[in-house]
């Protein structure tokens, strides 16, 4: 993997946002940024989200006669593990190559270096995948710990690869899941002490 795809990981994380594009952002904003390559996909008249390849943003309205409302964005990097192309093209003109995995321990030390600190935190999907938050930003970051029993996903991910980042965990998300599933290792899913 290359130094600039990995800056484009850590420039999410820190900032929040997808080269400028924030979960805040309209349907005809983010497009301005990410270009006009992208799948749109509706349930209903109440949500959608652009598929930009890798990355996905989604919005929500009361009605048809409401405007769209923020919602959230993901990027969806365990697709990377699939290979082809998946990078939305802007991307890849301003970060270069990415290689097909992304290891949260190298994500985590990178991170750390440019002072950018991810919290630990106990999720529902444990022990499979384990849950990190930067608060600043409020992105999390969900991990692959293991497979999951039964099912073979496409691709190659690894233990230990990021599956996806996302926004916008807020405080109060993470307070709920830490007094719902706090007994539990957030590394290892495993209850605390064992």
């Amino acid at each position: 993997m290359t130094p600039h795809s990995l800056a484009f990981y850590l420039d999410v994380i820190a900032s929040g946002t997808v080269l400028g594009a924030g979960p805040t952002d309209s349907p005809d904003q983010v497009t301005a940024i990410l270009g006009t390559e992208f799948a749109e996909n509706t349930h209903g008249s109440g949500s959608m989200w652009r598929d930009y390849g890798m990355v996905e943003f989604f919005w929500q309205r009361e009605s048809r006669r409401h405007p769209w409302q923020d919602h959230h964005f993901t990027v969806q990097v365990h697709r990377l593990s699939w290979g082809g192309s998946v990078v939305n093209r802007v991307i890849r003109e301003r970060y270069g190559r990415f290689g097909r995995h992304l290891p949260f321990a190298k994500l985590e030390r990178l991170a750390a270096a440019r002072g950018v600190r991810l919290e630990d935190v106990p999720n529902p999907n444990a022990p499979t995948h384990t849950l990190h938050w930067q608060p600043a930003s409020r992105v999390s970051v969900l991990t692959c710990r293991s497979p999951v029993p039964g099912v073979r996903g496409r691709g190659g991910a690894r233990r230990g690869d990021v599956h996806t980042l996302s926004s916008s965990m807020t405080a109060e998300q993470v307070a709920l899941y830490r007094s719902l599933h706090g007994g539990r290792d957030a590394r290892r899913g495993r209850p605390a002490g064992s």
